[in-house]
């Protein structure tokens, strides 16, 4: 039989792992008694942690929240895994953040045992990461963007174009979305009737609250996809849609959602919506995906393919003129 101290942390560590228990799977999971579970949980609650619970045939136990922040208990993957991520968070786009994610990342490693310290360490070690490839943004600003998504609330702000242009704007918060590089806030815009997507490092000024709103269907359903499209496609004079011959795995390996929109065909073929301002800039990348494609639309990006395919072709099976040659190999001998 465990101490009672060890038990505790076990319980901690199960009501943390997942939102409900029972009774029963407690006392399973911990080989006690029901009786004994309840006789813990009073024992945590007068530790200060906030377990709540509920009777009947659908009761059992679950973690609150409470006034503090109680200690967390990760297993050795979990660990690494936050770990790595406060590693990174200090090199982040999310300004203000980077003394934070180095005071947390002390504390956990202060407490960690010494094979799982060796492992971090060697894992920090490996990771060379070059800096933020975005403009940073204020934690406050994602945090109160958050705020306004969660809770259904209008946000009113100052707003700076691609060219610089100032306006003001009211907009129904949705979703935040980050590329990796950037942030966006997915939003109704008010003024304009319409959906908009916002990079957040343009947002100027205070964010001023305002009234509730009802929440709206996300064009498709997916935020993600959608903001994909408006940042990949929706600004570009070219708009492209590409079967790719190829899985869907291994080209969103190759191509990220700021780039270009995919979606899955079949085992062995996805579609990619992309856009670029002209027709041989987009060839060109097409080109360097190294997989064989066909162009669904537009019409005019199928002619310049067939156009360069066709002048490359010259280029490749061109002899040199005789002349030119016999030039070259006279100025050789002469040397």
């Amino acid at each position: 039989m465990i101490g009672t101290s060890s038990r505790l942390l076990r319980l901690l560590a199960l009501l943390q792992s997942r939102r409900f228990w029972t009774g029963r799977e407690l006392a399973a999971r911990l080989d006690v008694t029901e009786r004994t579970v309840r006789r813990d949980v009073d024992r945590l609650r007068s530790l200060a942690y906030p377990v709540a619970s509920s009777t009947g045939l659908a009761g059992g136990y679950q973690l609150a929240a409470g006034s503090n922040l109680p200690p967390l208990l990760l297993d050795d993957d979990e660990a690494l895994a936050v770990s790595l991520g406060l590693r990174l968070a200090t090199i982040g786009t999310v300004a203000g953040m980077e003394d934070s994610a180095l005071r947390a990342l002390s504390k956990l490693e202060q407490v960690m045992p010494l094979r799982l310290r060796t492992r971090v360490r060697n894992l920090h070690a490996a990771v060379q990461p070059l800096g933020a490839a975005g403009p940073s943004v204020p934690h406050e600003r994602l945090v109160a963007l958050a705020g306004g998504c969660r809770e259904l609330q209008r946000l009113r702000f100052e707003y700076a174009d691609n060219v610089g242009r100032a306006s003001r704007r009211e907009v129904e918060p949705h979703a935040l979305v980050a590329t990796g590089a950037r942030w966006y806030l997915l939003a109704w815009d008010v003024g304009r009737g319409a959906w908009r997507t916002f990079r957040v490092d343009r947002i100027a000024g205070d964010l001023r609250a305002g009234e509730r709103f009802l929440p709206r269907r996300v064009p498709g359903g997916d935020a993600a996809a959608y903001v994909s499209r408006a940042i990949s496609v929706e600004p570009y004079a070219v708009k492209a849609r590409i079967v790719l011959h190829a899985p869907l795995a291994r080209m969103r390996e190759r191509i990220p959602p700021s780039v270009g929109r995919l979606r899955k065909i079949d085992a062995q073929t996805c579609e990619l919506e992309v856009g670029a301002q002209r027709h041989d800039t987009l060839a060109y990348h097409l080109a360097t995906l190294d997989v064989d494609f066909s162009v669904l639309e537009p019409l005019e990006l199928g002619r310049y393919l067939r156009q360069l395919a066709s002048r490359l072709s010259r280029a490749g099976t061109a002899t040199p003129n005789p002349v030119s040659a016999g030039r070259g190999s006279r100025r050789r001998a002469s040397r």
